[in-house]
């Protein structure tokens, strides 16, 4: 799957979990390209050092504790992107299960370059 439509369907996420969810606010299409650029940033920068770090507690949850630092990636994109909000860690994990889910649905309809050959 390219950066693209990487970027297009986690801004497409982004505002599914605005409609979805009560505690996601997304203030339009701009406000959700902004954030997931910024998201795909913080994932490329910020996240590794910290799955590095919290290794022992994600292997003792049998991976499950990747959502909870993806919810803590996306309040900090909700903190850095301007016309984004996540008002709760539950919140943040309900819309970390949504990206999740659309990016899964994406590589289904679009296909991943990468394990084709």
């Amino acid at each position: 799957m390219s950066i693209l439509v990487s970027w297009l369907t986690t801004t497409v996420a982004l505002l599914i979990g605005d409609r979805l969810l009560s505690g996601v606010f997304v203030g339009g299409i701009v406000p959700a390209l902004v954030a997931a650029l910024v998201l795909g940033v913080v994932n490329v920068t910020v996240k590794p050092i910290l799955f590095v770090l919290t290794l022992p507690i994600n292997l003792l949850t049998l991976g499950l504790f990747t959502f909870v630092l993806d919810a803590m990636m996306l309040g900090l994109v909700a903190w850095l992107a301007p016309g984004f909000a996540v008002s709760s860690l539950l919140s943040a994990l309900g819309l970390a299960i949504i990206v999740a889910i659309v990016h899964a649905l994406a590589v289904v309809i679009f296909g991943d370059r990468k394990r084709r050959s």
